[in-house]
């Protein structure tokens, strides 16, 4: 078999669509297939999927791109030597062991239906808020797994029912996609990766294992969970009835995770990526490092069961490409999310409108499910090209704060720093260099801007062999066609900028009690 004959391939699993690409040896993407699906809210608030069609999309990528790469002359059936697989973080699944079957709708990370739940353990629990945040490095939150799965715990009779059973099984949207491919209920593999487990609010940080106090304090019994591992190694084999029979897994990473590998962010080195909501993780080494500055301690990634375990401080900013989608589907101000960067572009600033899109609360660095989205600086002068603006720069005003939130955390000189992004919204130019302007520091955008892919597949074709982690790092290689955003903003302007934005944000808070009635 020729070198040319040697793919990877990488499940992208994300919150609006999933996709499938096919890299060859170089990690060069020759193909992929993306098929979106469908968002469910059936409360202000309530955000869902369906789990079986999370898995048909992903059936459906999968069998399109190997068809597209075979098309194109490349030998995929035979040249297929491992896939990776990375995910949407902490949105929830419990599913029957015994039939497969979902007994709830996926609860999506975004999703703030556990706001009492939060509320009530706050106030039963001695540390309150950040009870758990010295084993698990996150505070008590509608964010977060755990909280998801005490809520289907309380409210949901078919799960109250499966784990009085024993036939529960709880998983995020990664075991979701494992357990299935593997086999299902004839056999299927119940396990998770560190990365997807560090954000469940259950897995102890030192030990990369549940933490029995936390599983004993909450209620919730250790077998609905499952085997945690790292994120290269060898998992199983997909089973009959996927496109890609006999392909091993052996690579699985949460998205940020992902995309921190595929940025290839060392020790000290961060990176932004623009979604649905914003990530921004900085990668702290082998150290964890408790923030006092709003972060989330959590995993970077460990490439390989005995590898170091790199940590990471990571902010969450919820929404960022959903306010774009928000003004097209809600708003009708634009016919796509491409049209944001030109209507933006037909006007020099905001005309002093400020958008906060806390549409479900504001995550990192402020953690305040109280506030609400606002538009305010509105005039007769306001046109949508102003409002379109807005939504731009309130992306990038969140990626700042979370940036300037961890320079303090870690001690990092802005001055010599810089920021790597990826992500689909990186494509608009206007957004990167707003982004420059408001962060102070040059903002590098890679060739391939599709790194959370790029990190899954690495991690799967490390652990098969394929590649080493010398090729992986190789970062002066990957930088040859990357772009860079320098600042140009004064410093004057960017310092009354951002004291209107604080103003904006302190505006939102305590907005959620507003009532929907007349």
């Amino acid at each position: 078999m020729s070198k040319e004959d040697v793919f990877v391939g990488a499940i992208d699993q994300g919150t609006s669509s999933s996709r499938f690409i096919i890299y060859d040896k170089s990690a060069r993407p020759i193909t992929s297939h993306q098929v979106e699906f469908t968002q469910f809210y059936p409360q202000a608030g309530w955000v869902e999927h369906d789990p079986m069609e999370i898995l048909e999309s992903v059936k459906v990528c999968v069998a399109k791109a190997v068809d597209k790469a075979t098309a194109d002359g490349f030998n995929v059936d035979k040249g297929l030597k491992a896939i990776g697989i990375t995910n949407q973080r902490e949105t929830t699944l419990v599913w029957s062991k015994s039939t497969g079957a979902p007994l709830h709708n996926a609860i999506v990370w975004m999703d703030v239906r556990t706001t009492s739940i939060c509320r009530r353990l706050e106030k039963e629990l001695s540390g309150g808020k950040g009870h758990f945040v010295d084993s698990c490095g996150l505070p008590i939150s509608t964010y977060f797994s755990a909280t998801k799965l005490l809520w289907l715990m309380e409210n949901v009779d078919a799960v109250k029912e499966g784990i009085k059973k024993k036939d529960a099984l709880f998983g995020t949207v990664d075991t979701w996609l494992i357990w299935n491919l593997t086999g299902g209920k004839d056999g299927g593999f119940h396990v998770t990766d560190v990365s997807n487990a560090s954000r469940t609010m259950l897995m102890n940080l030192k030990t990369l294992d549940w933490d029995p106090a936390t599983l004993k304090t909450l209620g919730i019994p250790g077998e609905i969970l499952p085997k945690i591992v790292s994120n290269a190694e060898v998992i199983g084999n997909v089973a009959t009835g996927w496109p890609i029979k006999g392909v091993q897994i052996s690579g699985c990473l949460g998205d940020q995770h992902a995309a921190m590998l595929g940025q290839v962010c060392r020790k000290g080195e961060a990176k932004s990526t623009y979604g649905t909501g914003a990530f921004i993780l900085l990668n702290t080494g082998d150290k964890v490092i408790k923030s006092n500055h709003g972060l989330l301690s959590t995993i970077a990634y460990k490439l390989g069961s005995k590898a170091q375990t790199n940590y990471a401080l990571e902010g969450s900013v919820a929404i960022a490409g959903a306010a774009v989608q928000w003004l097209r589907d809600n708003l009708g101000i634009i016919s796509s999310a491409s049209d944001i960067e030109a209507m933006a572009s037909q006007v020099e600033n905001t005309g002093g409108v400020y958008f906060v899109p806390a549409f479900n609360g504001l995550f990192a660095p402020w953690w305040r499910d109280d506030a609400r989205g606002i538009v305010i600086g509105i005039t007769r002068y306001t046109t949508k090209a102003h409002i379109a603006r807005a939504v731009l720069e309130s992306m990038c005003f969140q990626v700042k704060d979370v940036v300037d939130s961890m320079q303090k955390d870690y001690g990092n000189d802005k001055k010599d720093g810089v920021l790597r992004v990826d992500g689909g919204a990186t494509i608009n130019n206007l957004l990167m260099q707003t982004q420059a302007d408001l962060s102070a520091m040059p903002v590098i955008r890679p060739s391939d801007i599709e790194t959370t892919a790029r990190g899954a597949a690495f991690a799967a074709g490390l652990a098969a062999g394929i590649w080493k982690e010398d090729f992986i790092f190789d970062t002066a290689e990957q930088m040859k066609k990357a772009t860079t955003f320098r600042p140009i903003m004064t410093e004057e302007v960017r310092k009354k900028k951002v004291e209107c934005w604080n103003k904006a944000v302190n505006r939102s808070f305590d907005l959620a009690d507003l009532s929907f009635e007349l």
